[in-house]
C-alpha cells in the first residue's frame, strides 16, 4: 500500500511539474520582454492567434499538433515541451534528494526560481528583478522557519554572495552582470555559504568549457556575452542535491595532495 501511495505521489508531482514548467516558461519569456504575465492570454507568437485550452496541455498539445501551430502551421519552439519535461523530472527528483520533509518546499521554490531565470536569460539575456524580488522576500521569511544547521548560514550565504560577486564584477570591469549578482544573493539563502562558493566555481567551470567549445567551433566570438543563468542553475542544482558527494570529493582531493 505504501509503495502504491508513493508511486501515485510521484505521478502527481510529474503532472504538477509539467503544468508549472509551462507556467515558468511563459513567465520567463514575458518578463524578459517586459510584458505582463497575466494579460493577454497565451497566443501564437507568429500569427498572434489566442490559443485554446486544448492547445495548452503541457507536452501533449505539442505532440498532438506535431510541433506546429494549428492556425498558421509555423513550427512551435521545442523549448516549450523541453522546459516542461525538465521541470517535471526535477519535481519528481526532489523527494529522492531531500526526502518527504519540510525541505521539499525550499527545493520546489529553488527549481521554480532557476527554471524561470534560465528561460529569461536565454530569451533576452535578462534576469528579471521581479522574479528575484519575489523569491528573495519569500526566502527571507521562510528561512526563519525552514532552515538548515546553523540557522544563520542561509543569510550569511546571501551576504557573502553579494559582496563576492560585486567584488568580481569590479575586478573584471563589469564582466559579471548585475542580474547575476542579484541571483547569487538570492541563491545564498537557498544553498548557504558553502553552496555559494561551490555554485560559483561549478558555474564558472561549465561556462568556460561551453564558451571555449563555442569559440573553437566559430559560432561565438571571444568577447560575445554569454547567458550565465543556465550555468548557475545547473551548478546550484548539483550542489543542492549532491552536497555530500562534493564534500567527499574535496576530502579525497586534499588527502591525495
Amino acid at each position: 500500500m505504501r509503495t502504491m501511495i508513493e508511486a501515485l505521489l510521484y505521478i502527481y508531482l510529474f503532472i504538477v511539474g509539467l503544468v508549472f514548467g509551462s507556467f515558468f516558461n511563459v513567465v520567463g519569456i514575458r518578463l524578459a520582454a517586459n510584458q505582463s504575465i497575466i494579460y493577454p492570454r497565451s497566443y501564437c507568437p507568429n500569427c498572434k492567434r489566442q490559443l485554446t485550452a486544448m492547445e495548452l496541455i503541457p507536452v501533449l498539445s505539442f505532440l498532438m499538433q506535431k510541433g506546429r501551430c494549428k492556425g498558421c502551421q509555423e513550427p512551435i519552439s521545442f523549448q516549450y515541451p523541453l522546459v516542461e519535461c525538465i521541470t517535471a523530472l526535477l519535481f519528481v527528483t526532489v523527494p529522492l534528494g531531500v526526502g518527504w520533509s519540510s525541505e521539499l518546499v525550499i527545493a520546489f521554490l529553488l527549481i521554480s526560481l532557476l527554471i524561470t531565470v534560465t528561460v529569461a536569460d536565454l530569451e533576452n539575456m535578462i534576469i528579471p528583478n521581479k522574479v528575484l524580488l519575489f523569491f528573495g522576500c519569500l526566502m527571507l521569511v521562510l528561512r526563519l522557519f525552514l532552515h538548515t544547521s546553523p540557522w544563520w548560514d542561509s543569510y550569511l550565504g546571501a551576504i557573502v554572495a553579494f559582496f563576492l560577486l560585486f567584488l568580481i564584477s569590479l575586478l573584471s570591469k563589469g564582466a559579471m552582470g548585475g542580474g547575476d549578482i542579484k541571483l547569487f544573493t538570492v541563491l545564498g539563502m537557498f544553498v548557504g555559504t558553502a553552496g555559494v562558493i561551490w555554485t560559483l566555481f561549478l558555474a564558472s567551470l561549465f561556462g568556460l568549457i561551453y564558451g571555449v567549445i563555442q569559440i573553437a567551433r566559430k559560432v561565438r566570438r571571444r568577447k560575445e556575452p554569454l547567458p550565465f543563468a543556465p550555468f548557475i542553475s545547473i551548478a546550484a542544482m548539483i550542489f543542492y542535491f549532491f552536497t555530500d558527494e562534493l564534500n567527499d570529493f574535496i576530502q579525497l582531493f586534499l588527502i591525495a595532495m
